[in-house]
């Protein structure tokens, strides 16, 4: 389903509903948006804070909750230290309270569930990976879905409850008895390239710059066509 730019660039009232904690420093943030015309897994929004005094602050987050018709969408925030936008939602924002939005923005990140997909991502970089994951579940898609998700440790594994036999979880700097350490490498990437699926994997990649450059060249070191790696970076 796609959404027309012109919907898209509506400012919409979102009233937040629910807030989860996810990890001591995420949280995810429940959000009903009555005209939500609807989202693709992997898209985003431009969410806007206005203060009293008329200050505006605005923000670009990946939606976290997969394409559904129940009006209501989730973002899930790290708390950024001296974050205007995080740190309210994370300090101040209560059920009830209300933001402004608009999107879904940028289809190139998007993956409607028509490919075999393989997910990798690192600390808050799962947000919109987990669309997918949850797309993928929620209609029972067939297609290949693989993710590889790295975390500094599984305290600050986002979502770590809901993962499942798709997902590899990696820890680079401690990890449960018995589990290495370390970051992302070509062990975990390559085999998942030996053994691709008929028409192979559309890659999608999410994290920082450092992040982001570390897996794309892991993926091309183990045969993955550059222009089937889909990047989205942050900080």
């Amino acid at each position: 389903m796609a959404v027309s730019e012109q919907a898209a660039a509506v400012w919409q009232t979102a009233t937040l509903t629910e807030i989860r904690r996810e990890t001591p420093q995420t949280a995810t943030f429940r959000l009903a948006v009555p005209d939500w015309a609807g989202h693709l897994p992997g898209q985003h929004l431009m969410l806007r804070l206005t203060a009293p005094d008329g200050y505006v602050a605005q923000r670009h987050y990946s939606i976290a909750s997969a394409p559904d018709d129940s009006g209501h969408i989730e973002l899930t925030l790290d708390h950024v230290p001296d974050g205007e936008v995080s740190g309210w939602f994370h300090t101040v924002a209560r059920p009830g309270d209300t933001v402004e939005l608009r999107g879904p923005l940028s289809g190139f990140f998007a993956w409607p569930g028509d490919r075999p997909a393989l997910l990798l991502g690192a600390g808050s970089g799962i947000v919109p990976l987990m669309s997918m994951v949850r797309h993928h579940r929620r209609r029972g898609l067939t297609v290949p879905l693989r993710m590889l998700a790295s975390a500094r440790s599984p305290e600050e594994l986002i979502y770590a409850s809901e993962l499942g036999a798709e997902t590899t979880p990696l820890f680079t700097r401690s990890a449960p008895h018995g589990v290495p350490v370390g970051r992302m490498a070509a062990a975990h990437v390559a085999p998942l390239l030996a053994q691709q699926p008929p028409g192979g994997w559309e890659a999608y990649v999410c994290g920082s710059n450092g992040f982001a450059e570390h897996a794309s060249r892991l993926l091309v070191a183990a045969g993955q066509p550059v222009d089937r790696i889909r990047i989205e970076r942050f900080g």
